[in-house]
């Protein structure tokens, strides 16, 4: 019974245990592991423990086995397999055990667990310290105001007090941020961020359109100079009058500021009448409206071409007057000219000594009335007056005296010229000039051309000299049009302009000769334009025709790179030397 007892316990006993063992995942097989002998002592203890009893009960029941018969033994050496098979996994598993154990150890190393550890308890530490002052500060803050109602007393508990807490500095911090986050997140660092413009390829048609578009936003302030100048020169008698005495009136009372700001008002507000579209124009001098041009679609070559040579010559003006003013500016504060720049430290230092000594309501008011008697008064006199202007008006003649970066260069360059000259003629006991050379006797320059002395090789009085702006000449060529012959149609050669005389020397003429020269007396010139030789060509031309009565046809000065720079000047000259001749004899 005892037999049948434990094999119905054994049957029961192993599938569950083998059940147990199958749902254990091993990762490798039984020959990665260490050996049995080499396994740790928890795994070797219980190994042991088992060794030892199952012997006992193997003896036992072999005893209860022989005395029970043949099948009962055979059934005995089967539940001996099965418990075998079962102590081979549980070696297993032990196995498993101890090289997880060691994974997990080595996990443990390498990451560093009781570091982030002790970093997060210094975090939580450093929370609970900020909690604490914000907590101080309410505290501090409530206690400091004067409509705090006494204290109740009361006695919460701990932890509900603590939790109450808790709740109001969240609400409060809650409240702060949304009140005041946004404008806390402006005033964060951020580095700044450089943004490229695109440049846009060349094009004629947004080349004029730019100039048109900077003509248009120079338009008002050009017409507010306009006015200011036409309000100074007295264009309207009696609008400057009244200008006058109402600011007079208001620098007698020291009302200056007031006005301009009362006058600025005034003029936002009627641009805004403006705006809503009512017309209202008032002016000193009346605008000139501009005939406005509609933009052409489709432009031949030589159109375009014209149209940008128009906008280039613009832009080159523009930029040429600009660069005159600012160079005009730095070199008066760098001293360039040190008798123009000393009026201007002297009067500095007058206006310091001045608003250091006297009250500023008596130095606005003396600024306030000689602004006016100035404006009105000072500058009506000198426009009217040139002479007067250029000696006494102390501005006008510091700007207009005032260098050029150019003009310095043009004086080195000069004054290089004459001791290149005047070394070339210190072997000479007397005062004649080298040969090919005349000289000035005023300024002592000379004057030469390729061919010799200047005034000899044009058959002119010494007192003929080319004039400051050609002294150098122009190159070009001269077509006769009365002329048959290739050689005498086309000559090349430098064109010059004294006082009374165009001369144009041959670059083919001989040394000492003058039959290809031309000498034209300014007095003779009956007409005299602009030309273009061909027309196919685009552009305005490089020529300028010039009608005498000995040619049946105008001469033409051709090919000419500078020829609005020669015209200006041969027509300047022209109409002056006209002016004088017709004052003199007025009945020519």
């Amino acid at each position: 019974m005892n037999y049948e007892v434990q094999d119905s316990t054994l049957d029961s006993v192993v599938p569950t245990m083998l059940k147990r063992l199958d749902r254990i995942r091993f990762r490798g097989r039984r020959d990665d592991f260490l050996d049995l002998a080499e396994s740790p002592n928890t795994s070797d203890t219980e190994c042991s423990e088992e060794v030892v009893i199952k012997p006992r009960a193997s003896v036992r029941e072999t005893e209860e086995v022989r005395e029970a018969g043949p099948g009962s033994f055979s059934a005995a050496l089967d539940d001996r397999t099965d418990l075998n098979e079962v102590k081979g996994h549980l070696e297993i598993a032990l196995l498993e055990k101890h090289y997880l154990q060691e994974e997990l150890r080595k996990l443990k190393e390498e990451s560093n667990v009781d570091s982030l550890k002790q970093e997060l308890e210094k975090e939580r530490c450093r929370r609970i310290e900020l909690e604490q002052k914000i907590n101080d500060a309410l505290r501090s803050r409530l206690e400091d105001s004067p409509s705090q109602t006494p204290k109740a007393p009361s006695a919460p508990s701990a932890a509900g007090s603590d939790k109450q807490k808790e709740t109001v500095v969240d609400t409060l911090l809650k409240w702060l941020y949304d009140r005041f986050g946004v404008y806390i997140e402006d005033f964060r660092f951020q580095p700044e961020e450089m943004t490229v413009e695109t440049e846009e390829p060349l094009s004629a048609k947004r080349l004029t359109e730019n100039m048109r578009r900077l003509k248009r936003g120079f338009r008002p302030v050009t017409n507010f100079m306009r006015n200011l100048s036409a309000l100074s020169s007295w264009y309207s008698i009696y609008t400057s009058a009244i200008a006058f005495i109402v600011y007079m009136y208001v620098a007698w009372n020291g009302w200056v500021i007031p006005m301009f700001l009362f006058l600025a008002i005034l003029r936002l507000s009627l641009n805004y009448l403006i705006a809503k579209g009512w017309r209202i124009q008032w002016s000193i001098v009346p605008e000139v409206s501009e005939p406005v041009e509609p933009p052409k679609e489709d432009l031949t070559v030589s159109e375009k071409f014209q149209l940008v040579l128009d906008v280039a010559q613009k832009a080159q003006n523009l930029f040429g007057r600009m660069a005159n003013i600012l160079e005009k500016i730095k070199n008066l504060f760098m001293w360039v000219q040190p008798e123009l720049t000393q009026k201007l430290y002297v009067g500095l230092w007058l206006a310091f000594i001045s608003s250091c000594l006297l009250p500023y309501k008596l130095l606005g008011f003396i600024i306030g009335v000689y602004a006016g008697i100035k404006f009105f008064i000072i500058d009506f006199i000198f426009k009217s007056c040139p002479k007067l202007r250029q000696r006494y008006d102390t501005p006008f003649i510091i700007w207009t005296n005032l260098p050029t970066d150019l003009q310095l260069k043009e004086r080195s360059n000069t004054m290089l010229g004459r001791r290149v000259i005047a070394a070339g003629g210190r072997g000479s006991l007397t005062a004649a000039a080298p040969v090919g050379v005349s000289r000035d006797e005023d300024g002592g320059r000379y004057y030469s051309t390729k061919r010799g002395a200047f005034h000899e090789v044009f058959n002119l009085p010494e007192s003929e000299r080319p004039l400051t702006v050609c002294e150098t000449g122009w190159r070009c060529c001269l077509i006769n049009r009365d002329r048959k012959t290739p050689t005498d149609y086309i000559r090349n050669g430098v064109l010059y302009v004294t006082e009374n005389y165009l001369c144009f020397e041959s670059s083919s003429s001989r040394s000492g000769s003058s039959k290809r020269n031309k000498v034209i007396k300014l007095l003779e010139i009956t007409d005299i334009q602009k030309y273009k030789v061909l027309s196919v060509l685009p552009g305005s031309g490089m020529g300028i025709s010039i009608a005498t009565p000995s040619t049946q046809k105008p001469m033409v000065f051709g090919a000419m790179m500078h020829r609005d720079e020669a015209f200006e000047a041969i027509y300047t000259q022209y109409m002056k030397i006209v002016t004088m001749a017709t004052a003199i004899n007025p009945e020519t």
